[in-house]
């Protein structure tokens, strides 16, 4: 299994971890695609007609929208992928670029498609419903990546998505030292190989129930964990996100916005969690700025252009305390 993440105390929940001298604060090896954007009075019927409310085509993928995020915040950071060779792969990695990010490490895939998304937005909710298409030639081969690009940050972030990559990545990450975080949704058959190097594993709401066939919430939490020594938690949309602290099983609640469109949530979600842990916040603390970057994010259509620069996010929790009269951290009643 990967190293066991332990926090220190009850009264001082961090996870103190030793980070390295590295050229990049964060490396994230996975997705990127192009987002097409409709957002839409009510979902289509069959055999129907709609005009939009909306549209916008964006930048959008896992592990890229979390670097942007955080480069957005002021942290250094390196982007590894492949793109389509297509107009499509060329507006990917420039709406990367343009953030900030370092993208000397991806590699364009000569006569591939780069992947993109058809993203229908419920104006109403700002619930989506996403149609995506992935070109197998953008996977990575073997002897593709290289150790010392992959290993350049202080902290490795992955998704589960060309699930070969990011166990080979986790692996030489475990061997330099490097703590890791992925972004998890769906389960592959090599899946509890990836789990088991990972430090920090935070999942969508629904991973746990598939992975562990257990249709409960909290005792599909408890067996995920029975299955690293890593960090565990699962993001639950606008309810916040359920977490395992010291064997306790707890709901951090998430803050009530304007949504006009999720797309893209979980993924800041997992680039503030992360500039928490380079912060060396308490765990708590890193799962509220969590829970409001990616809150705010919901107010903007796609997964980017609502980010919300730091300023904003500290102005937001600062008059959500002056609101609260209890602790933000409830047990979830499940």
């Amino acid at each position: 299994m990967g190293r066991a993440v332990h926090i220190q105390s009850k009264k001082d929940m961090r996870f103190n971890l030793p980070f390295q001298d590295k050229p990049f604060d964060v490396v994230g090896m996975g997705l990127n695609a192009v987002d097409f954007i409709s957002v839409v009075p009510e979902f289509p019927k069959p055999n129907s007609k709609m005009k939009m409310l909306q549209f916008s085509k964006q930048g959008g993928g896992q592990v890229a929208t979390a670097m942007v995020a955080l480069s957005r915040w002021g942290v250094k950071t390196k982007y590894i992928g492949k793109v389509g060779e297509d107009e499509l792969g060329q507006f990917s990695l420039h709406s990367i670029m343009e953030e900030g990010v370092d993208i000397s490490s991806v590699t364009i895939e000569p006569n591939a498609s780069n992947q993109f998304a058809m993203i229908i937005v419920e104006g109403p909710s700002g619930e989506r419903t996403i149609l995506w298409n992935r070109d197998k030639r953008l996977m990575y081969q073997e002897g593709e990546l290289r150790k010392e690009e992959v290993c350049s940050g202080k902290i490795l972030h992955l998704d589960g998505h060309d699930i070969h990559a990011a166990l080979q990545c986790a692996k030489w990450a475990k061997e330099e030292r490097i703590p890791t975080i992925i972004d998890l949704d769906k389960v592959e058959p090599l899946t509890s190989d990836l789990i088991k190097e990972i430090d920090f594993i935070i999942t969508s709401s629904r991973f746990p129930m598939l992975y562990t066939g257990i249709s409960d919430r909290k005792k599909a939490l408890l067996e995920l964990q029975k299955h690293t020594s890593g960090f565990v938690c699962a993001t639950q949309g606008h309810q916040g996100v359920s977490v395992m602290i010291n064997g306790e099983f707890l709901l951090v609640e998430g803050f009530k916005v304007k949504v006009m469109d999720t797309t893209g949530a979980g993924d800041v979600f997992h680039g503030g969690f992360i500039y928490g842990l380079l912060q060396n916040w308490e765990v708590i603390e890193i799962l509220r700025f969590a829970n409001a970057v990616a809150a705010l994010k919901c107010r903007e259509m796609g997964g980017r252009k609502g980010i919300p620069f730091l300023e904003e996010v500290q102005r937001f929790l600062s008059q959500q305390k002056k609101g609260e009269v209890k602790n933000p951290a409830h047990r979830a009643g499940l």
